[in-house]
Parts: structure tokens; C-alpha cells; sequence
């Protein structure tokens, strides 16, 4: 049986993140179940084009509505390996952090909380107030990861695509599903 691994994407600038996130939860075997905010579906058409919402849930065993709280993914008794966040907004990050259980994703966020499990939290600001920074540090006291999505540019990469890929690939990493999937730091 393979895991089975929550991924929300929330209404932060990066939507590109959210499917190569998928792509590599996929890759590494897992199942996915998919909750989009509201404005994640805007900043995936905005960012990507009209078809990319389809595309990250063709990715996907199964989406959640966001209003959905009555989700198998909102019960910690749901058997999940983690949550990744991609990419994680400040609102999320603020509703996790001070529990704030008042979406589908933020719930699910919270469960892996309550049940020690991995919350990877691609959180996408610049520059960062200081609510931003405590927020980071409540989330992470309470076990959440906190990976802003920051190039790898010893790796030298040429585009975009390879930027996004590493990160998602970084993410997806740290659920220790399998071999790891992102290019290592060679001296």
C-alpha cells in the first residue's frame, strides 16, 4: 500500500509549486488528496493558464472542497504520511499557526499537528513582517517545517521550471517517502 499524503495549495504567488509538488509525490508513489483554497484556483489560472487547475487534480487520487470540513482528511483517525503546504500564504500560515481550524486546508494542516505528523509549509512572503516571522516560529514549535521556496543556486539551474522542480522535490523529501528525489549540494 502506498502512502498517502495531503497537499494544499493556497492562494500565494507560486502556483507552480503546487503541481510540481504533485508531480513529485507521484513520482515517489504516493497517493494525494488535494484541497485548494479559493484563491489558489485564481493564482493557479493567473500564474499558470486556464487548464493547470485540471491538470494538479488529474495529478491527484482525490480534492477536497475547502468548505468541506466534514473531509476524510480533516479526522486525524484519516491515515495520511503528511501535508505539504504549496505555497503556503501568510493567511494559512496565521490560521495554523494560532489554530485556526476554519477551512478544509488549515484543518488538515492542523490534524498533522495534533497527530505529530510531517506539515511541510512552503511559505511564500518577501519581505516578512514581524507577525510573519512569529507565526513561522509558532507553526515550527509545534513541529510544522517551514521551507520558504528558495532556489538551490549552487545547483546553477537555467530556468524556472528547474527552481520549482528542486523545491517540490526538496519538500517532498522531507515525508522520507523513499530515495530522496532532489539533486544534492557535490563539493
Amino acid at each position: 500500500m502506498s502512502a498517502r499524503v495531503v497537499l494544499g495549495v493556497s492562494g500565494a504567488s507560486g502556483a507552480a509549486l503546487a503541481l510540481d509538488c504533485a508531480r513529485a509525490l507521484v513520482r515517489a508513489g504516493a497517493a494525494v488528496d488535494l484541497v485548494l483554497s479559493a484563491m489558489a484556483e485564481r493564482t493557479l489560472d493567473l500564474e499558470i493558464g486556464p487548464g493547470a487547475r485540471d491538470e494538479l487534480v488529474g495529478l491527484c487520487d482525490g480534492h477536497h472542497p475547502v468548505v468541506d470540513l466534514g473531509a476524510a482528511i480533516a479526522s486525524g483517525s484519516f491515515p495520511v504520511a503528511g501535508m505539504i503546504v504549496a505555497p503556503c500564504s501568510m493567511r494559512s500560515l496565521a490560521a495554523i499557526a494560532h489554530g485556526l481550524d476554519d477551512n478544509l486546508l488549515t484543518r488538515a494542516a492542523s490534524v498533522q499537528l495534533k497527530e505529530r505528523r510531517p506539515l511541510i509549509l512552503l511559505a511564500r512572503e518577501a519581505p516578512l513582517t514581524l507577525a510573519h516571522l512569529r507565526n513561522m516560529t509558532a507553526a515550527t514549535e509545534m513541529g510544522a517545517v517551514i521551507l520558504p521556496p528558495v532556489p538551490a543556486f549552487y545547483l546553477k539551474p537555467v530556468s524556472v521550471t528547474e527552481v520549482t522542480a528542486q523545491i517540490a522535490a526538496r519538500a517532498v523529501d522531507l515525508l522520507r517517502l523513499g530515495p530522496p528525489q532532489a539533486a544534492a549540494w557535490t563539493p
